[in-house]
């Protein structure tokens, strides 16, 4: 989920940054310290957004820097269980396929793809269903739900299912409309003979 999260922080300015005005100096140095920062209780840095408050700065010896305490926004993206999240595939390999879905990378696991008996073709790098007829390949569009979320040290690892109703391929769903929108349609009916 994605979220604008204030916090509080000292930040150093150094030196170089000295002839920019004080507010674009400090954004740069959070912007540094903080964009792409993996935290287990944040989630990941995306952006600083603003900066709210600029306390005084001093200069601590030894440092040719001035440290400011501030106040800031920052868009963070945590990934939750359960949350349905929309990306396209990235990579194919015999085990599951490698979601892109905006600040993260996960993974679905080849028993989590469809329910339906999943083939791998190695030649042409797809999951392909037996009775579903449906193909998962690089470059498709899903819609996927977060069964699994761990922080390893500054990676998260995700795990994805697109098993359930209305997740997958988006053609995969298009075909499923069109199928029942065929379906309730009324049949026309058979003229009468002349008699």
């Amino acid at each position: 989920m994605y979220k604008i999260m204030t916090v509080e922080d000292k930040i150093s300015v150094s030196p170089s940054k000295f002839n920019l005005k004080l507010e674009d100096a400090i954004k740069n140095s959070l912007e540094e310290t903080w964009e792409g920062l993996v935290d287990k209780t944040l989630g990941v840095v995306l952006s600083v957004v603003s900066v709210k408050d600029i306390g005084e700065g001093k200069i601590i010896a030894g440092s040719g820097a001035i440290h400011y305490p501030v106040s800031f926004q920052l868009l963070i993206y945590e990934p939750e269980m359960h949350e349905v999240v929309k990306g396209y595939v990235i990579e194919v390999t015999e085990f599951g396929a490698f979601i892109r879905m905006g600040a993260l990378d996960g993974m679905v696991h080849v028993s989590q793809i469809m329910d339906d008996f999943v083939s791998y073709d190695p030649k042409n790098m797809t999951f392909n269903g037996r009775e579903s007829k449906r193909i998962l390949k690089e470059g498709d569009v899903v819609k996927a739900r977060i069964i699994s979320v761990s922080v390893s040290g500054k990676q998260y690892k995700i795990g994805l299912t697109t098993r359930q109703h209305g997740l997958g391929a988006l053609d995969w769903t298009k075909k499923v409309e069109k199928m029942r929108a065929e379906k309730s349609r009324p049949k026309p009916r058979e003229a009468k003979k002349p008699r």
